[in-house]
């Protein structure tokens, strides 16, 4: 099986199963070396070190990193930010103003009644409280609507599976 995501430039790179396999390894262990993931997918270290170059040049992989645990670094309390903007505030407006905020996790552009959904984590709710304040006074947002959340029930990280 092929498949083939469309990278910035918009050249589509040929990842089959094995790089697939691969992928799936490294986003579970960045830190696996090459020999333990080509046990795990059958292949030499070498093979894989090839498969795993290719797509770091292809743009498939940016980078190597860890997963870390908020509530161990002391960010207890998360919750999604809905955002409702002035007009139409272009994305780069937006991204331009949540990247500033060390609490956004992730930021999303959507369709429907909201403009734009931020996922924040905060050390507790005073502290969230601050932030969506902070978020509500940014030029281009008429309103905010945050859902606290309760329990995070499935978290995975982001690794590939097959269509």
């Amino acid at each position: 099986m092929r498949l083939g995501p469309v990278r910035q430039d918009g050249v589509v790179p040929d990842i089959d199963d094995l790089d697939l396999a691969i992928l799936r390894a490294l986003a579970l262990d960045a830190r696996a070396t090459f020999a333990e993931v080509g046990q795990q997918v059958s292949l030499s270290a070498p093979a894989v070190k090839r498969r795993v170059d290719r797509l770091r040049e292809h743009g498939v992989i940016r980078g190597f990193t860890v997963r870390l645990d908020p509530a161990a670094m002391g960010w207890h309390t998360e919750a999604f930010v809905e955002l409702f903007c002035h007009g139409s505030t272009s994305p780069a407006t937006m991204r331009a103003a949540v990247e500033h905020y060390p609490e956004v996790v992730a930021a999303s552009t959507v369709t429907g009644d909201v403009d734009l959904v931020v996922q924040v984590r905060a050390r507790d709710m005073r502290h969230l409280e601050r932030v969506v304040e902070r978020l509500a006074a940014e030029p281009f947002v008429a309103r905010t609507r945050s859902t606290v959340v309760l329990s995070a029930l499935v978290r995975r990280p982001e690794v590939p599976q097959h269509p």
